[in-house]
């Protein structure tokens, strides 16, 4: 007979079997209610737990001098924020009461922009209406100011730090309730300097503007990175599912002291002529690289006028060149063996007709020039020599002329890295339909033309073709960038790159280097020049004329390069003024002369023994001081000295002695005033280390005021000396 009782277990089992069939049922009802019902308010909760695809920024690439110094950096920046809900839930709102006068005055010693009540009004105005995300202080700061924000009360209590939206922030993780957000901030160790070359980003949404900034913007932004987030025992990690790869540094040509040195030249100057926009470039001769680059334009703030780079003038400025262009219709003369340096042309009394208008020198009122050879049309920027010429030889075939102008690389699309830039506009004659007459041209237009009117050239590509002159033919691109860095590691290279080899036969060049450098010695850019080195280049000067034909501004400019001789840097200057006097020789030619010899001299570099002179006696001066530091000075210089002590009774008198050179028989005087210890000893012209041991050693104290060498004591020398009294003494600097 079996023992398992059917009767009584399976009604039990039964009533098992139904409970965990409700429970599954109940279960089943229970995830279908939170999928569907509930489902908004669980993935609500989610969120407060984790957040999935966060981008991470990566750190954007710095931009670089040529030598390695920094122009432009991103350095960290934050906006500190409030969850004054965060600090009701950690029931840290009595703390917070009894602190708040403490943390105003403290916000106020840091921000001196708002007063402590004013502070205190706009925390309590977050905490009446319960913010999550009130912002402590409206700006943002640098790290410095945050580590001092953090010591204040109550803000000195855990926090986060947080990269997201205000959405995205997690109050339960704060105990003060304090909490930032971390930028990215472009900064520029040296200001303005270069600001529109170097280009500048929109804070807010971290794009880039313009300049460099801009056109390298894909090589300096890196690739964003993403994150995910996830809470563990009650702490949120960020836990990395694609790391950020931080942007590469780009290595420029701009040379810090020449962009300094050119920005100060032309800013003296437009501020001595009242000049409305200025514009300097200095490029290197052999490689196209652009050293320096100004773009200064006068700007008004309230009754104080400025200057201040608000455009990049230098690569855009679509204006006729003036005078500057004529070396360019003297040299396709001249490489067309169209005439030589022989040619003569008469100019008359300054004002020859062409074509039913009056063409005129600069100097027509004081009777013109008279007959000039071709090379002194140039010293002299004869219009009417220029174009007389030009004319003569071109008048029927005016395209031909053109196409030597073209040849030249005035017309070439020079392809610059920056937003803005635009190649010259100089235009090609063409026939009409029928081929007998012309479309687009005048019998005007070329006289007109080889004189710098009727055709637009920016300031760049006029240099370029200088610097191509400069470089015996060889036409080199402008270069901005040289290479591209990253962790030392040069990732790309930008070599220098040769436009035309040639833009004229060398013979051609070779003149025209001759011309250019007596056109500073000899002619109208005497001002540019300089008595240190040779210069070579040519002025110029245009009337600015408006659409409706009428004309009060003017487009001075001079162009060319330096040391004549052996050329290291092209350079034009041009300068746009209202009004007469205007002069390019006599304004933006100074400005070259300062550029040029600024530079010269930081070049220069000379061995110490050319400063030796072999007939002078050398006697070194020993200052008033500590004898034992006189005597080690001496015997490492191999002076040997006797010193010989006269002391005296009533006033301190000078100790001196003899010291001769073993070799060159040079003397040296050791003079050294006798004081007791009982005295104040007069410490004038001594430096502050050796004054302070003097005078603390006999017991009275010493304050130093300023820095350098002893100029003032407060105690008269010879005085005596009184235990505990102090003296103050007075440096140079």
């Amino acid at each position: 007979m079996s023992k398992f009782n059917t009767k009584k277990i399976m009604p039990r089992y039964s009533v098992f079997a139904i409970l965990m069939t409700l429970l599954a049922i109940a279960v089943m009802v229970k995830m279908l209610y939170i999928m569907t019902a509930k489902h908004d308010y669980w993935m609500q909760v989610a969120n407060l737990v984790k957040k999935d695809s966060v981008s991470i920024k990566p750190i954007r690439g710095n931009i670089l001098s040529c030598n390695g110094q920094l122009m432009a950096s991103s350095l960290p920046e934050f906006k500190m924020f409030m969850d004054f809900k965060a600090l009701h839930e950690s029931k840290t709102d009595t703390l917070w009461t009894q602190k708040l006068d403490s943390i105003c005055l403290g916000l106020h010693e840091i921000f001196e922009g708002m007063s402590a009540e004013e502070f205190k009004n706009h925390l309590e105005e977050g905490r009446e209406k319960q913010s999550s995300h009130w912002p402590v202080w409206k700006k943002r700061v640098d790290y410095n100011k945050l580590c001092e924000v953090r010591e204040l009360p109550v803000f000195d209590r855990p926090f986060n730090y947080e990269k997201t939206t205000p959405e995205c922030i997690i109050r339960a993780s704060f105990k003060s309730g304090f909490h930032i957000e971390e930028y990215n901030s472009r900064q520029r160790p040296y200001g303005s300097l270069a600001g529109r070359t170097v280009g500048t980003m929109y804070g807010a949404i971290d794009s880039a503007r313009f300049g460099l900034e801009l056109s390298y913007d894909s090589i300096l932004r890196g690739t964003n990175g993403i994150i995910h987030r996830r809470k563990v025992l009650n702490k949120f990690l960020n836990i990395m599912d694609t790391p950020p790869i931080d942007g590469a540094d780009i290595e420029t040509t701009i040379d810090v002291s020449m962009q300094d040195l050119a920005e100060r030249a032309v800013i003296d100057e437009l501020k001595l002529i009242n000049g409305n926009v200025g514009v300097a470039i200095v490029m290197e001769v052999a490689t196209g690289d652009i050293k320096a680059i100004v773009n200064m334009e006068k700007c008004t703030i309230g009754e104080e006028v400025v200057y201040r780079e608000l455009k990049n003038h230098a690569v855009s400025d679509l204006l006729e060149p003036g005078s500057v262009f004529k070396t360019a219709s003297i040299l396709v003369t001249l490489d067309d063996n169209m005439c030589d340096t022989t040619k003569r042309v008469e100019t008359g009394s300054g004002i020859w007709p062409m074509y039913g208008r009056n063409m005129k020198d600069h100097n027509w009122t004081h009777g013109g020039y008279g007959t000039l050879t071709l090379p002194q049309t140039l010293h002299f920027s004869s219009n009417i020599g220029v174009s007389r010429i030009v004319d003569e030889y071109y008048h029927n075939r005016p395209e031909k002329f053109v196409e030597g102008i073209y040849r030249t690389g005035l017309a070439d699309d020079l392809h610059i890295p920056l937003v803005g830039s635009s190649p010259a506009k100089i235009r090609m004659p063409r026939k009409d339909k029928t081929g007998r007459h012309w479309a687009n041209w005048s019998n005007t237009a070329l006289p007109w033309m080889s004189i710098g009117y009727e055709t637009q050239i920016p300031p760049i590509t006029t240099l370029t073709f200088y610097n191509a002159i400069a470089n015996n033919g060889r036409m080199m691109q402008p270069r901005f960038v040289k290479r591209v860095v990253k962790n030392g590691e040069v990732l790309m290279e930008f070599p220098p790159v040769v436009l035309r080899e040639h833009i004229a036969k060398e013979t051609t060049i070779k003149t025209m280097q001759t011309i250019l450098e007596q056109v500073v010695s000899k002619g109208l850019g005497r001002k540019a020049g300089s008595p240190l080195f040779k210069v070579a280049g040519k002025t110029g000067t245009a009337q600015i004329w408006t659409a409706s034909g009428k004309t009060t501004s003017y487009l001075l400019s001079f162009a060319g390069f330096f040391p004549a001789e052996a050329p290291r840097y092209s350079c034009i200057v041009c300068i746009q003024k209202s009004g007469l006097p205007a002069s390019g020789g006599g304004m933006s030619g100074v400005v070259f002369h300062h550029i040029a010899e600024g530079i010269m001299a930081q070049n220069l570099k000379q061995d110490v023994e050319d400063a030796h002179d072999s007939t002078s006696i050398l006697i070194p001066d020993v200052k008033n001081g500590n004898m034992l530091a006189a005597d080690y000075v001496l015997s490492h210089l191999g002076i040997s000295y006797t010193t010989e002590w006269h002391p005296t009774n009533t006033a301190p008198t000078a100790v001196w002695g003899r010291a001769e050179n073993r070799q060159n028989k040079k003397v040296a005087l050791i003079q050294q005033p006798h004081y007791t210890m009982s005295q104040i000893p007069d410490v004038t012209g001594m430096g502050a280390r050796d004054a302070v041991y003097l005078i603390e050693k006999r017991g009275v104290r010493v304050k130093l005021i300023g820095r350098g060498k002893v100029i003032k004591q407060s105690l008269q020398p010879g005085q005596a000396v009184k235990r505990g009294e102090s003296c103050v003494l007075t440096l140079s600097i």
